[in-house]
């Protein structure tokens, strides 16, 4: 089980009330919310094993360089090169995040990540070396583009909390998207998305977007068709695609997870027992973790 840990403590934070405080008065409801998902999912669904996979760089370099919009909505404070920009992200939650590391570390729950990538390119990377079924619990649809049935990799994506999940396969992407886990990156650049920055090609929609891999196999068949003038491709969809080529030509490297980052060593198996039970307890004291430390301590008992 691979945790996209960003994603889950983002949930928490807004999911949880933020009069979850520590004895200091300072909110802890991203720690103890995330505590209480990690205790759910090890409950629900006992991995073997479990990764909390990190953003080291939620912006990296070399995927702004290919395209400068990439997240550029979200940069709460450019840096100088090499060092990653600051992250809008509300008041609270920036003080929760060492104290959420700090805390899984005592536990000995794996926590890995990569300078210079993202926590989806870490999922990627160890999704590729898995030699089992994997299962990748996260919020954001870009990893999407990992799910395969033939090696049983597949997506829980919350629906509410934790405790409700949608399970998706292959089948759910062909009902949704039209499209397989290969080919859901090639829909992604063509639709574009918001939320990450990237434009897509204008005129060009989802369902456009799916049509058109069904008709041309994947994004080279389709940029293909739309430069062969015979094809079956409308006048206005050649027109857009060929416009876009530039994007197009770079989007695919910034859509698609790296498969091959250089990570740390890491045991991914679950702690039955605290890896450092008395820097656990100074934290739990600190911090007021109460009954969500407890419970995930007790379901890695069982």
């Amino acid at each position: 089980m691979l945790l996209d840990t960003a994603s889950l403590y983002f949930r928490a934070y807004f999911g949880v009330p933020d009069t979850v405080r520590a004895p200091d008065g300072t909110p802890v409801n991203a720690v103890r919310g995330l505590l209480d998902f990690i205790a759910r999912l090890v409950q629900d669904h006992r991995p073997d094993d479990l990764v909390a996979c990190m953003d080291f760089d939620w912006r990296p370099g070399w995927r702004v360089e290919l395209i400068p919009t990439y997240k550029a909505h979200r940069v709460a404070e450019a840096t100088p090169a090499g060092v990653p920009d600051e992250e809008e992200v509300p008041d609270t939650l920036s003080p929760q995040v060492p104290v959420i590391d700090a805390v899984l570390d005592a536990v000995g729950i794996a926590r890995v990540g990569a300078a210079g990538y993202e926590a989806d390119d870490v999922i990627g990377t160890l999704t590729a070396r898995a030699t089992g079924p994997v299962d990748i619990v996260t919020g954001d649809r870009d990893l999407y583009q990992l799910v395969d049935d033939a090696r049983a990799v597949r997506v829980l994506y919350p629906v509410k909390g934790v405790g409700t999940l949608q399970v998706v396969d292959e089948s759910v992407l062909r009902e949704k998207y039209g499209v397989d886990g290969r080919g859901y990156a090639d829909l992604a650049t063509l639709r574009g998305d918001p939320s990450d920055g990237l434009p897509g090609v204008p005129g060009i929609g989802e369902k456009t977007a799916a049509k058109l891999l069904a008709a041309h196999g994947d994004l080279a068949g389709i940029i293909a068709a739309a430069e062969h003038p015979t094809s079956r491709i409308t006048p206005a969809q050649r027109r857009r695609l060929l416009e876009a080529r530039p994007y197009l030509a770079v989007a695919p490297r910034v859509v698609a997870v790296a498969p091959d980052v250089a990570l740390p060593p890491v045991d991914p198996a679950l702690p039955s027992a605290p890896r450092d039970p008395e820097a656990l307890a100074a934290l739990a004291e600190r911090w007021g973790l109460g009954g969500s430390l407890q419970r995930l301590l007790t379901t890695l008992r069982r």
